[in-house]
């Protein structure tokens, strides 16, 4: 596997951290990350995200949806099961496993629903109104006094 140093990126730049961190996350995980449960990554609107996790073999109490610094974090731990039943062949996996995903900025998690062994997390980008891009005049050089006006994003697009 290869090991990239980015100790002389942390050195020269200023607020790029967690693109630095974002980098170490994905070069770490590409041999360690598991395949199990495959999952799906869909854009359903402009600033709308939908995960979808094959949870085959779980209920809803057997679930664990959380968000904790910035990772949603899915995980599954199957109760106690009846020791009496003898398989001829097991090709349903209903092993515990904990799955997260990075969330950017202002993404939040809008709700979860589980129907026909598959868990569908809605989420949703919120970019607040002061970071919402602003249209500002420009006053003529006629020597008239300066105008301060500030256009909403609305009326510019």
């Amino acid at each position: 596997m290869r090991h990239y140093d980015f100790a002389p990126l942390y050195r020269a730049t200023v607020g790029f951290d967690q693109v630095a961190d974002l980098m170490d996350r994905v070069l770490a995980g590409e041999s360690s990350q598991p395949g199990y449960p495959p999952y799906n990554i869909e854009k359903t609107a402009e600033d709308a995200y939908r995960i979808s996790i094959a949870v085959a073999g779980f209920a809803e109490n057997d679930l664990t949806v959380e968000v904790k610094d910035q990772a949603l974090v899915v995980s599954a731990r199957k109760a106690e099961e009846d020791q009496t039943r003898t398989y001829l062949h097991r090709g349903i996996a209903t092993r515990a496993f904990e799955r997260r995903f990075h969330l950017a900025d202002h993404v939040r998690v809008k709700g979860a629903l589980h129907e026909n062994g598959m868990l569908h997390i809605d989420l949703e980008r919120e970019v607040p109104e002061a970071l919402k891009p602003r249209r500002i005049a420009i006053a003529k050089s006629d020597g008239s006094p300066v105008r301060r006006d500030v256009l909403d994003a609305e009326t510019v697009n």
